[in-house]
């Protein structure tokens, strides 16, 4: 039987910049279809980390493979085209006239806008992934009128639009009010659900937005690793208290963990 790689491999990661210590000897294993929570406090490491999983931040030391292929013998612009990212600082970037369908589209070309000319078939696999999301009926709408969930579930179908096998959710509930929040973590667990889909990565300062289907929690605290493994083993008061250097106890109500301050005295 074939050994299959991992989606994201570190081995003693470290970063340094201007002589700050910004991660410290990570080691961490995603495999292929697995679905992976990141979670810790602001400024704990999480986005650099993933820029350095995803070939585009290259790490002070330590080791890095990504969808099987080990950095420094790969040619990474080949890589990164398998990997989507889904981030809150994407909205600005994407041109506010444009439908929602063509900010799909154009996610088979890696591009913010529509430059090349697609072919019909293209459009007819966006309309299906905008379905899937729940937005289809924001095909038409301009994308700068989207609310920001709206945004976000557009977003990811534009990511899809490559069949990416890794997909990174980057904070992408950042700004959202609990009703689009929910209602796109909805879209979130359906894609995690999907047979052939992409291994997720979500990264989150809130653990009450792990969805089910995550089953594996990576836990930092000041760039290093303060907990890896299980859903069920990582996502403890101890734990979580430590991270967030406050002190909490957690509660599992509906397949998913939520944090409650545990008072003091």
């Amino acid at each position: 039987m074939a050994v299959v790689s991992p989606a994201i491999c570190l081995s003693d990661v470290s970063l340094v910049r201007d002589g700050n210590v910004i991660l410290k000897d990570v080691s961490w294993r995603v495999g292929v279809g697995e679905h992976w929570a990141v979670v810790g406090a602001n400024g704990s490491g999480k986005t650099m980390l993933l820029r350095i999983a995803t070939g585009n931040l290259w790490p002070t030391e330590g080791c890095v493979s990504l969808l099987g292929s080990v950095f420094g013998g790969v040619d990474l612009r080949d890589l990164k085209v398998r990997v989507g990212w889904v981030s809150s600082a994407l909205l600005s970037r994407v041109p506010p006239e444009d439908s929602a369908l063509s900010v799909v589209v154009s996610g088979k070309f890696a591009s913010l806008g529509l430059w090349d000319k697609p072919a019909e078939e293209d459009f007819v696999k966006a309309k299906r992934l905008l379905s899937f999301m729940g937005a289809n009926l924001l095909a038409d709408r301009p994308f700068g009128v989207l609310s920001q969930g709206e945004a976000q579930k557009v977003l990811i179908a534009r990511a899809l639009m490559a069949d990416p096998k890794l997909l990174v959710l980057d904070e992408p509930t950042s700004g959202l009010d609990v009703r689009a929040r929910e209602e796109f973590l909805v879209s979130v667990e359906n894609l995690a659900r999907k047979k052939g889909g992409p291994t997720l990565v979500f990264v989150t300062h809130h653990i009450e937005e792990i969805t089910p289907s995550f089953t594996g929690v990576l836990v930092l605290r000041k760039g290093r690793v303060l907990a890896c493994g299980r859903k069920e083993d990582v996502l403890s008061g101890k734990t979580l208290s430590e991270a967030f250097e406050t002190p909490l106890r957690v509660v599992k109500k509906g397949g998913r963990y939520w944090p409650v301050l545990r008072h003091r005295g």
